[in-house]
């Protein structure tokens, strides 16, 4: 059962889920979707669980990300088993954003990507001062997905936005101030604080109260006024033009971040966040970013993304096109367009 890659289990009306790839720093596969879904599926009805905890095994965690590796590699041929796998994901997503009963991740360490998928839908976020949350797939051609365009949008004014461009790294007071986080407690009670909420099934709210502690200041703070003021306009390119009017060493430093991601994928991520944000159901947004993930797997900016920063690691890609005004419309338009019938993404029945 340990050489699983997610254990699942029933611990006292508790439903656990626990990541089990830690030399993967517990990055996503097929299997550990199927997996999830499958145990998520059986106790959705089963009286004899009350609530479902996700963790992870091991030192390193929570969740770095999906297989990158794997997606690349079959984008590159026929996309076949990248698409089960973001099919999979998409539906895994979805299910714990409608899930009936209470699901507490614990986050501690990386959340990247596939490990915000499945803990942004958490009724409650455990944040650990080694907590790192970030979006940072512009910075390999890909997108924010695994509903990045419904819980970006609906963050505290532009900051989603900022963090779908950027790539920006947030640590636990941070996350607590922009709602990514709903408590913080210090990785050296972490294990007490599982085993209190084992204990006591019915009293999750009395348990994370008492465990929960002040996580500092945010260092953000200073900045939220900047990023609405910045990153609210039109266009990625009317963004551009702000930092670059604002002129502070913060927006330089923005700026510099912006630069070295795909254009691409920037306008990808900006029209995701900005159709997400008045979408009727995170169901819909799962469906529009499955077209997205099918094509963009498939397209240079990814490939390049990847060899430059997980292949070969000399962190210089050559993006195409290489600027912003090279990126058309039309083009964006093929990306977000709907798939053949029968192609298209359906969440679990």
């Amino acid at each position: 059962m340990t050489e699983l890659p997610v254990i699942a289990r029933v611990e006292n009306g508790w439903g656990r889920l626990t990541l089990n790839r830690p030399k993967a720093l517990h990055a996503l596969n097929t299997e550990m979707c199927r997996l999830m879904i499958e145990a998520l599926a059986a106790w959705r009805n089963d009286p004899a669980v009350k609530a479902v905890l996700l963790d992870h095994s091991g030192e390193r965690g929570f969740c770095a990300g999906g297989d990158i590796r794997m997606i690349a590699e079959s984008g590159a041929a026929h996309g076949t088993e990248a698409q089960a796998f973001f099919h999979a994901e998409y539906r895994l997503n979805a299910l714990l954003f409608a899930y009936a009963k209470p699901v507490v991740a614990i986050m501690d360490g990386i959340v990247m990507g596939g490990g915000v998928g499945i803990s942004a839908p958490a009724t409650y976020r455990i944040a650990t001062e080694r907590t790192v949350f970030a979006m940072p797939e512009t910075g390999i051609g890909l997108f924010p997905d695994v509903g990045g365009g419904w819980f970006l949008p609906r963050l505290p004014g532009e900051t989603g936005m900022w963090l779908a461009l950027t790539g920006a790294r947030l640590k636990a007071a941070d996350c607590l101030l922009l709602g990514v986080a709903t408590d913080y407690v210090s990785q050296a009670r972490v294990d007490a604080l599982k085993a209190a909420l084992l204990r006591q099934p019915d009293a999750i709210d009395t348990v994370v109260t008492e465990f929960e502690e002040a996580a500092g200041e945010p260092p953000l703070a200073q900045h939220r006024d900047a990023i609405d003021r910045t990153f609210g306009g039109d266009s990625v390119e009317a963004i551009f033009q702000a930092l670059e009017d604002d002129g502070s060493d913060w927006s330089r430093q923005q700026l510099d971040l912006l630069r070295s991601k795909s254009p691409q994928a920037m306008k990808v991520a900006f029209r995701q966040l900005r159709q997400g944000r008045g979408m009727a159901s995170f169901e819909d947004e799962m469906a529009v970013e499955y077209r997205i993930a099918s094509r963009v797997c498939r397209l240079h900016d990814f490939q390049e993304g990847v060899r430059a920063v997980i292949v070969d690691k000399d962190n210089a890609p050559r993006w195409d096109p290489a600027t912003l005004s090279g990126v058309s419309d039309a083009r964006l338009d093929d990306i977000f367009a709907d798939l053949p019938e029968g192609d298209e993404w359906t969440p679990l029945a």
